[in-house]
């Protein structure tokens, strides 16, 4: 293992209501799929049924026997249903058989409409990421001699925040990305960190950023924009993240990032598995430090480190941090989930941006879990199979928060914290959802006590939270 620096389906009835303008809608879409709208067509007697396709709704009328002009099609439609318009196409069959008969261009519809929504949000995706290059001054020692060299790394990330009126913005990549365990600064920190926006990859757009905070076992670390007037200038835009929890194998996972330090690209894949555990070698080479990550068959290349994961809406569903080097490994790729990039980013700005701190603070409830059961259940409105478990709490530590609260065998159901409320239903859910605690804050748990629902609350104190 190793870091890398380097719509909802709707029915047939919803969709068209049986109306007459919805249906008349389908069939234009049909034409405009077909690469034939805006043509102008002459057609007489001989036209026949198979050229559908490639006629408008008032042209079918026409050849199904109407007389009039199209102003007056239009108006004898209204009050009409699609399936009248269709038995009067010279038609006939059941309403069964009139949805039958639209479903390849609904199909059609409906994957050309996603794919297209899905380019643009894409495009919007692709201006959310930039470039990033860190140089360290590292000195070394070989006998009694000391020389110093300046390495330099290339990774990528993701505009988390952005206020483009004044130039200012807030990044998210990983801490491996800008620390150096022998560089000379005290905290390996890199103090030369630049940015290039997409398309603006050349020296005179070089952007400069400091370093707000981080985190090296969660391996994220957030950077800052001042004043920037090429941000300003640019049509550079924040990403949008989706709620990791969501995430599901089998859906498209695109990766945007700095691959060998040649400028923003993307690659495509799937998600493998939406959530598991890996243990790898911290940024400090000193420890060993377990992650939980999103596994992708997406290529991921040194330098696309700290780099978004998209949805194929362009929604930003994890930030990419490792690949598997092996020789018999083809194509397994890592990325952190965006519930806990974006929850630790945040975390980050508000502790450290003051300059106070420069680590994330982490508050502990001092209960552990487990899975008391689990199963997968198909959501039909994505077309997805997701897990659901049972979480359970195995143990509550002595002195913690929890400790009198909670107890073995309660079932946490569901979670309140800073007005959201999150359904508990994978193991991970409490530890990422205590990333947005802050000291003082009230952490109310519905429980299942037995068959008995509880609910508890929990107030945070300075003692829980500590760096991490």
């Amino acid at each position: 293992m190793q870091n890398e620096k380097q719509k909802e389906t709707v029915t047939m009835k919803q969709r068209f209501g049986y109306r007459a303008a919805m249906f008349c809608l389908s069939l234009l879409l049909c034409v405009s799929l077909s690469g034939l709208s805006g043509c102008v067509m002459e057609f007489d007697a001989t036209t026949t049924t198979s050229d559908v396709g490639v006629l408008s709704p008032y042209q079918l009328a026409v050849q199904s026997g109407f007389e009039g002009s199209e102003e007056e099609w239009y108006a004898a439609l209204r009050g009409a249903s699609a399936y009248d318009i269709w038995l009067g196409l010279g038609n006939t069959g059941s309403e069964q058989d009139f949805i039958d008969s639209l479903s390849p261009t609904i199909q059609q519809y409906d994957i050309t409409i996603q794919a297209e929504a899905g380019q643009a949000a894409l495009g919007k995706a692709i201006l959310s990421c930039v470039s990033i290059y860190a140089d360290f001054d590292v000195t070394y020692r070989i006998g009694s001699h000391t020389f110093t060299e300046q390495e330099s790394a290339a990774g990528s990330g993701a505009i988390y925040q952005l206020d483009k009126a004044s130039g200012d913005a807030y990044i998210i990549t990983n801490y491996h990305v800008v620390y150096h365990p022998d560089s000379d600064t005290p905290d390996g920190i890199s103090d030369e960190i630049y940015i290039y926006l997409y398309g603006m990859e050349y020296e005179p757009y070089q952007i400069e950023v400091e370093y707000v905070g981080g985190s090296m076992y969660y391996d994220i670390a957030v950077l800052r924009v001042k004043d920037s007037s090429i941000l300003a200038g640019s049509d550079a835009c924040a990403v949008e993240p989706a709620d990791s929890n969501g995430v599901a194998a089998g859906q498209t996972a695109i990766a945007i990032g700095n691959p060998e330090a040649q400028g923003i690209s993307a690659t495509s894949g799937i998600v493998c598995v939406d959530s598991e555990y890996i243990t790898m070698i911290s940024p400090d080479e000193r420890a060993v430090v377990t992650q939980r990550v999103i596994r992708v068959d997406t290529p991921i290349n040194f330098g696309n480190s700290g780099g978004g994961l998209f949805s194929a809406q362009g929604q930003l569903i994890g930030i990419v941090n490792a690949k598997m080097v092996d020789a018999e490994t083809e194509n397994i790729g890592y990325a952190i989930p965006a519930n806990i990039a974006v929850n630790v980013a945040q975390n980050i700005i508000d502790h450290c941006a003051d300059g106070t701190l420069n680590t994330l603070q982490r508050c502990m409830l001092g209960v552990s879990v487990e899975v008391g059961g689990s199963k997968a259940v198909y959501d039909p409105s994505s077309g997805m199979a997701r897990v659901v478990e049972r979480v359970e709490v195995s143990s509550v530590a002595p002195g913690s928060l929890a400790e009198g609260k909670l107890q073995a065998g309660d079932v946490i159901v569901s979670l309140e914290l800073r007005g959201c409320t999150y359904e508990v239903s994978r193991t991970f859910v409490v530890v990422d959802a205590m990333l947005n605690a802050r000291v003082g804050d009230t952490v109310t748990l519905h429980l299942l006590r037995g068959n008995t629902p509880v609910e508890v609350e929990i107030v945070v104190d300075a003692a829980s939270v500590n760096a991490y």
